[in-house]
């Protein structure tokens, strides 16, 4: 029986995540407070940013030093991980003469400050950015709760000597929801074709899942420190096409560094929730209307 095993949210974008046992969809069809705040360049619309390595997001993707940032969080609510404060750590970093400081900031009164501290320690002027309805996600079009589940971080884990563990391999990873009574890749069930999703059900939640994630450089580096593991793309996608299940085969899976999948909640599904242990089922294969995923 396949069941959610942890439910993870990230307040701040980029930044460290926050166990949950119960999370409602909010309305927009994330997780409620995953990515309410991102950091992007001074001046930068981050509705507009793009979030590439050099779209103007100072996200894990452009700027290594973000990393070094440790983040703990007061939440709204159990299910609610909009973030009412941030405390975060920094370390000592010579090449912008920032000292080594933790700071706790009310949000989002302590915005400004926020910015000009992170911006200190990077070397550049940064903003706050907020969205209180719908977050911030990578991907806009398919903006759900991102699936994988631990027998996948477990066999991705072991592909490489310098990742220790499953937990550590969720945290380069970045996912909301990780399932377990099931083997390494079921999440490859989520996904069909193009033009097509597939309906599943997590605890009072119907979810759409409508494709593979392209991964990009962060899981290739140590989430504490950034420390990139060399010829890791390589590695993988050889690794990924030598494990590929029969039940990934589909044209949306195009190439071999995809892992997780990308979600969307229909309307009348926003305001439910999911919870550790709720039983995750399958319902099929149905033709997947509006915009393309």
């Amino acid at each position: 029986m396949v069941r959610v095993a942890e439910l993870v949210a990230y307040p701040l974008k980029s930044n460290d995540g926050v166990a949950l046992d119960r999370a409602e969809i909010g309305p927009a069809g994330a997780l409620r407070g995953d990515r309410t705040y991102a950091l992007v360049e001074a001046g930068v619309d981050p509705h507009e940013a793009s979030v590439g390595g050099s779209g103007g997001y100072v996200n894990g993707k452009r700027e290594p030093a973000v990393h070094g940032l440790r983040a703990s969080y007061e939440l709204a609510g159990p299910a609610d991980a909009t973030p009412t404060a941030v405390t975060l750590s920094r370390p000592a970093r010579p090449e912008t003469g920032a000292d080594a400081d933790e700071r706790t900031f009310a949000l989002p009164d302590d915005g400004d400050a926020l910015a000009a501290w992170v911006g200190d320690y990077l070397g550049y002027a940064v903003d706050l950015a907020r969205e209180p309805d719908g977050g911030l996600p990578d991907d806009r079009a398919a903006a759900g709760p991102t699936v994988v589940s631990r027998a996948t971080l477990e066999t991705v884990a072991g592909w490489f000597d310098a990742v220790a563990d499953a937990t550590e391999m969720r945290r380069r990873l970045r996912p909301n929801v990780v399932v377990d009574g099931c083997p390494a890749f079921w999440e490859d069930r989520l996904f069909a074709d193009r033009g097509e999703a597939v309906r599943f059900a997590a605890g009072d939640a119907e979810l759409l899942g409508v494709n593979p994630c392209q991964r990009c450089v962060v899981p290739s580096r140590d989430p504490d420190t950034g420390a990139e593991i060399d010829g890791f793309r390589e590695a993988f996608m050889e690794n990924r096409r030598a494990t590929l299940p029969d039940w990934t085969e589909s044209d949306r899976f195009d190439h071999d560094f995809r892992l997780m999948v990308n979600t969307v909640v229909p309307e009348a599904e926003r305001g439910s929730a999911l919870a550790v242990g709720d039983e995750v089922t399958i319902a099929g294969v149905e033709p997947l209307d509006g915009e393309p995923y």
